[in-house]
């Protein structure tokens, strides 16, 4: 074992208190850090949100989870739609990433100043009366005030379900690329030395 593999199993005792790299070896197969531990973590974080904010949605959670997994993978609505099997659901996962806490930097590229909608917003004005102020429809007072509200539910809980989501995701990649690495310079230890010699 070189130095590599020593610190790499040093990690993995610090972070499980186990005795041995075998013991965490055995029990990743269905326990933390698997796949279907993640996806259990992440539905479970969707459907508390959804009950504590009402989502209105018709997007099954099993469907919102693969929004938060493909918004963390980089996928645009357009391709998240994709992954659902329906193009036409495009609108409604970026409504649905919104009720998530899932922010884009386009999510505020409105019409009108959103500074002012969200001093309206925060005065109590109506959507309608805000349409009228603003020079624009309803429906676009209503997308964006959408997201004035959600950014305000982000922050009343400190970006609470955004740090739960990357937790989840980020344990999970760390998991694996130490797994790689382990299993990796595993490999190299047991060819180290090797002389290879194929002919055709």
């Amino acid at each position: 074992m070189n130095k590599k593999t020593e610190e790499l199993r040093d990690m993995f005792l610090d972070m499980t208190d186990e005795e041995t790299v075998t013991e965490k070896q055995e029990e990743t197969h269905g326990s933390l850090g698997t796949e279907e531990r993640v996806e259990e973590q992440l539905l479970a974080v969707v459907a508390e949100m959804r009950e504590r904010y009402d989502f209105d949605t018709p997007l099954t959670d099993e469907e919102l989870r693969t929004v938060v997994r493909r918004f963390y993978a980089g996928d645009g609505d357009d391709g998240i739609a994709d992954e659902l099997g329906d193009e036409s659901l495009k609108e409604d996962v970026a409504s649905a990433r919104i009720d998530l806490h899932l922010f884009r930097p386009s999510d505020t590229d409105a019409p009108f100043e959103i500074e002012t909608l969200r001093t309206l917003v925060r005065d109590g004005a109506t959507t309608a009366d805000c349409a009228a102020e603003l020079d624009t429809d309803e429906s676009t007072v209503r997308r964006y005030r959408r997201v004035i509200e959600a950014k305000d539910e982000a922050r009343t809980v400190n970006q609470q379900y955004i740090n739960e989501f990357e937790n989840i995701l980020q344990d999970r990649e760390i998991s694996d690329r130490m797994t790689s690495d382990i299993q990796q310079d595993g490999l190299d230890d047991a060819t180290d030395g090797m002389e290879t010699n194929v002919s055709f």
